[in-house]
């Protein structure tokens, strides 16, 4: 059975517009995967260390086969790429090369060490919610209802969409 998979990208570091769209090819190379769509990309101010560039972020719809890439591995798959483009997790909320946050598997519920799904801040940020909407606007969130009745609690988050 394949279950639709969301992943939210960002990037702010070297050519973080280049990165991203890369990114997205990279997750269209997942086995187990179909990739279904992406996006457009987002320019938005940094969360936490305001003192940073700012971020270009978007999200990828997939769908994963559960039998052969359940959420945790789906998530190693994640941070795989994440680390052939020289992502370090050294600092919470540091510049970063690329950041790939598995948002949603199907309409599981998990809460896992290092995987909680959920996204437990995914109804938090207008830089998930805005490009989520875009290509899934009635996707409902398990617990929290239809992506894009979220958007308005995070309206006084400014993102721009780019071009």
């Amino acid at each position: 059975m394949f279950s639709q998979v969301f992943v939210a990208l960002g990037a702010n570091l070297g050519d973080p517009a280049a990165t991203v769209r890369a990114a997205i090819e990279a997750l269209r190379g997942i086995a187990g995967t179909r990739f279904r769509a992406a996006s457009s990309l987002y320019r938005t101010a940094p969360v936490g260390l305001k003192h940073q560039p700012d971020f270009i972020n978007a999200v990828a719809m997939l769908e994963a086969d559960d039998a052969v890439l359940p959420a945790p591995t789906f998530l190693a798959s994640l941070f795989a790429i994440e680390a052939a483009f020289g992502r370090e997790r050294s600092v919470k909320n540091a510049p970063r090369t690329l950041d790939l946050d598995l948002l949603l598997y199907g309409d599981q519920t998990l809460d896992l060490p290092g995987l909680t799904l959920p996204h437990p801040r995914m109804t938090e940020r207008a830089f998930v919610l805005a490009p989520l909407t875009e290509i899934a606007p009635d996707l409902k969130i398990p617990g929290h209802g239809r992506a894009a009745d979220l958007l308005s609690a995070v309206a006084d988050q400014p993102v721009e969409r780019l071009p």
